[in-house]
């Protein structure tokens, strides 16, 4: 690992440089335990929110009578769909009162009356004179989060499922749900995984696609996997995660695994397993997981894989540093990459959709405090974030189907991926909230490596990338923002979200996608426009993004060697060490 990068703060000499530091230490210490009581979040941000909104609403009497109005209007509709019993009411369409005893008084009187508040609160949160846009957008998210928790479908008495549930089975539901609320506390308190996920384990009935560790540091293992066929393309493939969780996401179970996918189709796949930081890593920055861990794994497929280009892939955080690598390749004349793949990966970050809302400078200062105190920002509290960004599937609608109905779930090998959080880093998540989302420094020109600036225009590779319909984390007309440099591109939009739409495996139900070329002197089409007019497919997109590899490989050759020319140093087969570590 590269040591020369780690940046150690001085230690101050002087009796005023002591001095500031004590205040620096004593305000570190107070805001990364307020930090810990809040779950992460900036109470100091949200009541500037709330004094920015009210205070122009309160002079905005034009902008009162619309919200009474509108109001009233919805009121006035709401009576006459119960009086009519009209089945095409706004309830229908809500998914937490599609079923049809929510049509019955007085469950649509609840419904109906709930969703003419929620618009309320929408329309009362919304084009204020005076509000700046991204406090609108926060008060707009808050008002939402806070009118979910009073939903008639999370009420037992209110929720007609749950009344007749509870009358069918004499109250059974709501004593199974109290064995789940209490089976979850204790997960909770001992920090166990979520009910039914450690029923999946990597190397055992996921992350099983035969391989090898072929290369590690302190940072990565490199898993080279398995040949299943006589001959290869001659182009190998470098996959580079996220390190928000573990890798294998794109190697779950064989029916869905992007790796086995690729293997079985001729490719020779290389796969980063990130290692999971501890306090002792926060030291670690964005220029460690560049060097030590995308070209420490290029260097190794060169030496494994010599004269050949690689098909260079990156996925959300991933991709991100991968164009940062790549960029930096192309500045510095380093012409071993031969494509390179984005899935969900954004390079600008100017529209990162609602988890903008999270990133401030007072929430990054929070952010900060309690990484300096834990030297590490906890997977379960970024994790607690994610789940903000859906609360009617991730939080309510859990806890009606486990609390109040009784019923789990049955987990699947994607739900105990995501309960596999890993940590990141004190100084790499400073340095990400910092240059990327509060900044935008990668976008700008301003992101340096190596103490010169770098610029995507120097990346000179056919790109293939991949946006996802319902994606929160990166949303797709962000991931479009590739368009705007001169690169030869094939953009894929793909139902699902962040997750589920790069998983969707063939035969996979009710996937569809869309997928168009540009090439690199063509002229910028509008994300509306592109959804407009490229072509709609039915299945998944990996048959299409792997008939573009192969288009961009040079044929078919002999199987290559596993593992590095002279390695004494024995390492685990796949899928390695690092993958297990909590």
């Amino acid at each position: 690992m590269s040591n020369d990068i780690q940046v150690q703060s001085p230690t101050p000499t002087s009796p005023a440089d002591q001095w500031q530091e004590l205040v620096h230490k004593i305000d570190r210490h107070v805001q990364g335990e307020l930090g810990q009581l809040t779950g992460g979040m900036s109470h100091i941000h949200g009541m500037l929110v709330y004094l920015d909104w009210l205070s122009h609403l309160m002079v905005s009497p034009g902008k009162q009578l619309d919200v009474v109005k509108g109001t009233l209007e919805d009121a006035q509709q709401a009576a006459a769909n119960l009086m009519q019993a009209n089945p095409s009411a706004t309830c229908c369409t809500d998914p937490r009162f599609s079923t049809p005893a929510w049509q019955h008084w007085p469950y649509n009187l609840y419904a109906q009356t709930f969703q003419v508040m929620e618009r309320a609160w929408d329309r009362a949160t919304r084009d204020v004179p005076g509000v700046s846009h991204k406090h609108e957008n926060v008060a707009t998210f808050a008002a939402r989060q806070w009118m979910d928790v009073f939903s008639p479908s999370n009420v037992p008495w209110m929720n007609p499922d749950v009344v007749n549930a509870t009358q069918d089975e004499h109250g059974l539901n709501l004593f199974r749900g109290a064995l789940n609320w209490v089976d979850d506390l204790h997960r909770i308190a001992h920090k166990l995984p979520p009910a039914g996920v450690d029923q999946f384990t990597p190397g055992e009935n996921v992350a099983i696609t035969p391989g090898k560790v072929v290369f590690r540091n302190h940072l990565i293992e490199l898993i080279q996997y398995s040949p299943t066929t006589e001959k290869v393309h001659a182009e190998p493939i470098l996959i580079v995660p996220a390190w928000i969780m573990k890798y294998y996401i794109l190697d779950l179970s064989p029916q869905n695994s992007l790796v086995k996918f690729l293997v079985d189709q001729g490719h020779t796949v290389f796969m980063i397993s990130w290692r999971n930081p501890t306090s002792a890593d926060r030291d670690l920055g964005m220029e460690n997981y560049r060097v030590d861990g995308i070209m420490a794994a290029i260097d190794t497929i060169s030496a494994i894989v010599p004269e050949r280009k690689i098909h260079s892939v990156g996925y959300c955080l991933g991709g991100t540093m991968l164009e940062i690598a790549a960029a930096t390749m192309g500045r510095d004349g380093d012409e071993r990459l031969g494509t390179i793949t984005l899935f969900a990966a954004q390079g600008d970050f100017t529209e990162a959709g609602e988890l903008l809302l999270f990133i401030n400078h007072s929430q990054v200062n929070l952010l900060e405090a309690m990484m300096a105190e834990q030297g590490v920002l906890q997977g379960s509290q970024m994790a607690g974030a994610f789940k903000l960004l859906h609360t009617s599937d991730l939080i309510w609608s859990r806890a009606l189907k486990d609390y109040m109905l009784g019923q789990r779930d049955k987990p699947n090998d994607l739900m105990a991926w995501n309960a596999d959080t890993t940590r990141m880093p004190a100084r790499m998540h400073s340095e990400y909230l910092n240059k990327l989302f509060l900044h935008n420094d990668l976008a700008t020109g301003r992101y340096e490596v190596n103490g010169a600036p770098i610029w995507f225009t120097d990346i000179r590779i056919p790109c293939f990338a991949v946006g996802t319909i319902s994606d929160h984390v990166a949303p797709w007309k962000s991931v479009y923002k590739l368009h705007l440099l001169p690169l030869d591109i094939t953009f894929v939009l793909t139902s699902g979200g962040h997750n589920a739409g790069i998983v969707s495996e063939p035969g996979h139900s009710k996937r569809h996608f869309q997928i168009r070329h540009r090439a690199a002197d063509e002229r910028y089409i509008a994300p509306e426009r592109w959804q407009a007019e490229a072509p709609h497919q039915e299945g998944s997109w990996w048959p299409a993004w792997e008939n573009w590899l192969v288009a961009h490989s040079s044929g078919l050759t002999a199987l290559p060697r596993m593992g590095l020319p002279g390695q004494k140093k024995k390492l685990p087969d796949a899928p390695g060490d690092y993958v297990h570590e909590q």
